[in-house]
């Protein structure tokens, strides 16, 4: 007769869990999955979660706070709501990685167009650095968002949105004192920005194609070159 199978330890089935949610987002994720990630049976994963919502907090926490889930006590039972949107408050509010760039994008103009193209690349530099540093929990919120109304709340509206009118209005102020080139619209420019960072710093690793044939330094610095170039006031020389 075949032994039992020895226990996992909790981050094992975490790490497992945030690979399916990750993937598949959390209505089409099933126990099942996370199940097979680990090469258990479906009812032997009810003796580490008692329920799917348990498991994406597992995998919630296991990105955001990774020591913690070594101190939970199997099964693990999933908090409210509220409590995980106050989890990934605290988890934004400790970021420091992006005050930088919060400090940048609040700044008076620079007094020249040489030092307003360094301090764009700064901008998107210090962009970059924070997704492609925080790529698995963002993507994690991204895919899981779309089934969950409270972490949607907090991802699109509460962070996303906020970081745009930031840098919308660095953009627009920029502009009006003739440092940067005007465009058709500030939003979608500010998006622009956003999205093709987002895509080369993250979304990219999702691309087997892309993730083989583009290396991590050539995308930082195109991406820095490109976006800066392209706000550039028309005839201006990059430095």
């Amino acid at each position: 007769m075949r032994g039992r199978l020895p226990a996992r330890p909790l981050g094992e089935v975490a790490d497992a869990a945030v690979r399916v949610f990750a993937a598949k987002g959390f209505r089409p994720a099933g126990i099942s999955d996370v199940a097979k990630a680990l090469g258990l049976s479906h009812g032997a994963v009810y003796t580490y979660a008692d329920s799917k919502q348990a498991l994406l907090y597992l995998a919630l926490l296991r990105v955001l706070d990774p020591a913690a889930v070594d101190a939970l006590t199997p099964p693990v039972t999933a908090p409210s709501p509220d409590k995980v949107v106050a989890l990934l408050r605290d988890w934004a509010a400790a970021r420091s990685g992006f005050e930088p760039v919060a400090e940048l994008l609040a700044r008076p103009p620079a007094g020249s167009r040489a030092a307003a193209e360094v301090e764009l690349g700064q901008v998107v530099d210090g962009v970059y650095g924070f997704v492609e540093g925080n790529r698995v929990v963002l993507q994690l919120f991204a895919r899981c968002s779309e089934d969950l109304p409270e972490l949607a709340q907090w991802y699109y509206v509460d962070t996303r949105r906020g970081l745009l009118e930031l840098l919308g209005g660095y953009l627009r102020t920029r502009i009006e004192a003739g440092l940067l080139r005007p465009v058709p619209d500030v939003a979608v420019a500010a998006r622009f920005v956003i999205e093709t960072v987002a895509w080369f710093a993250m979304h990219r690793h999702g691309d087997p194609d892309s993730a083989a044939m583009l290396g991590d330094e050539e995308c930082r610095r195109s991406v820095r070159d490109l976006v800066t170039a392209s706000f550039l006031p028309r005839g201006a020389v990059t430095t």
